[in-house]
């Protein structure tokens, strides 16, 4: 699998004129890469995730899944929203099974494809729960078994644990690590918080605030097994402290260096 975005750039219409929100972003996500992209409010993030995911369409510029070009939402891309999306009316399997049944995946195969994903994401007790029953971390694990259920080549995740409490958060960082450890699966999420970025990810992305553009390309040379000790090494730090550094500076766009 192969994400890119080739110099895209994206413009809001507003009563003062074309506000640019994007600037010749240029970025890839390779097979089984989780990659974040991390940036101060008003850099353009969820317009950019919107933008691969097809919900929106670039003003310029292209965004290709393993050379085709994104004119729409597809199956080959999973979304994860920071707010649940969740039905209330539907049970914890409709909910993940409703995206396959909108692909007309027959019935026999659906109820196999749910109960495999919420094997995978530990929630197979609650298949007949509701939502109002669950709490923060399980709804969001729901959510994810939901896009992981469709099989996308690609989950893109919009700061997926922006809205939980601290502890919640730490615990679902550890549970997301886990599931893209055992499902191989590619990621490409966007956050704010620069201690997730690093302790998640394989590379950052990070961006300017408006117009957001790509300010470096950072590599994360840490082992591919984490716990949260990792965050107390010098080096962790160090990749904490020139991200800091960078979204305070005033921006200057490098794109492709790494943090030694």
């Amino acid at each position: 699998m192969h994400l890119e975005t080739s110099n895209l750039y994206k413009h809001f219409a507003t009563r003062q004129g074309q506000l640019l929100v994007l600037k010749d972003i240029n970025l890839h996500v390779e097979t089984g890469e989780f990659v974040c992209a991390v940036g101060a409010s008003g850099s353009g993030k969820t317009t950019l995730l919107r933008l691969i995911a097809g919900l929106d369409t670039p003003t310029s510029g292209k965004i290709t899944v393993d050379g085709k070009l994104v004119l729409g939402p597809g199956a080959d891309r999973g979304m994860v929203f920071q707010s649940y999306t969740l039905y209330p009316w539907m049970s914890v399997a409709k909910n993940v099974g409703f995206g396959l049944k909108l692909q007309g995946v027959a019935k026999p195969q659906r109820a196999k494809r749910v109960a495999e994903y919420l094997e995978v994401v530990g929630l197979s007790q609650f298949a007949k729960a509701y939502p109002r029953e669950l709490s923060g971390g399980m709804k969001q694990r729901v959510a994810i078994a939901r896009a992981l259920a469709s099989r996308p080549k690609i989950l893109l995740m919009d700061e997926p644990f922006g809205a939980l409490d601290v502890q919640t958060k730490e615990t679902m960082q550890e549970f997301l690590l886990d599931l893209w450890r055992r499902t191989g699966t590619s990621i490409l999420m966007i956050t704010h918080d620069v201690e997730e970025a690093i302790f998640l990810s394989q590379r950052i992305y990070v961006l300017t605030s408006r117009p957001g553009a790509i300010q470096r390309e950072i590599l994360i040379d840490l082992p591919t097994e984490r716990t949260y000790s990792i965050k107390r090494q010098p080096q962790f730090q160090d990749y904490r402290d020139e991200i800091m550094s960078l979204l305070r500076s005033k921006p200057t766009v490098e794109v492709g260096q790494n943090l030694n």
